[in-house]
């Protein structure tokens, strides 16, 4: 099994359902890269270097954790660091069809590449970045949901 496992995502903004995946992870992989997708066909509030600063600053006090912006497919990031694991985290059962697509298809685009699935803790498993964002403009304390300083770069962000 490989050392080394890659947790791709958007992290529009990272939450702590998030982080909990990342620390779950670096419990099982000695070393995890956290991959920042800088494109994405969601509508993205916060641009690729907002994004990959706001992970680095949170996951800061995780050892064998680092943080890489990575454009086009997670695959590729897989191979640029030689491993085949990929990290995904499962919420709810609304999660899996579209996780289970996107693990079949990376599997078929490079064969040897598996998806793990992790489930975050009880207290995160409804958090989502769109939730988040929603409720964040619609004024809800978002204080629980994700570290401080994402929480100030999201008011900032909305109020703009």
């Amino acid at each position: 099994m490989s050392r080394l496992a890659i947790y791709p995502g958007t992290f529009d903004p990272i939450t702590y359902g998030h982080i909990d995946i990342i620390a779950r992870t670096r419990r099982l992989f000695p070393q995890v890269v956290v991959a920042v997708a800088q494109t994405s066909r969601k509508n993205l509030l916060f641009d690729i270097d907002e994004r990959v600063r706001m992970v680095r600053q949170a996951v800061k006090g995780l050892s064998g954790v680092r943080v890489e912006a990575f454009n086009g497919l997670v695959v590729d990031v897989a191979k640029k660091y030689d491993t085949n694991i990929l990290i995904r985290g499962l919420r709810m059962v609304s999660d899996f069809e579209y996780e289970f697509q996107m693990a079949l298809t990376n599997r078929r685009l490079a064969g040897k590449v598996e998806t793990v699935f992790l489930m975050p803790s009880e207290q995160y498993s409804f958090i989502s970045s769109t939730l988040l964002k929603e409720v964040a403009r619609l004024g809800a304390d978002i204080s629980t949901l994700v570290p401080k300083h994402v929480e100030k770069k999201l008011k900032a962000k909305l109020a703009s």
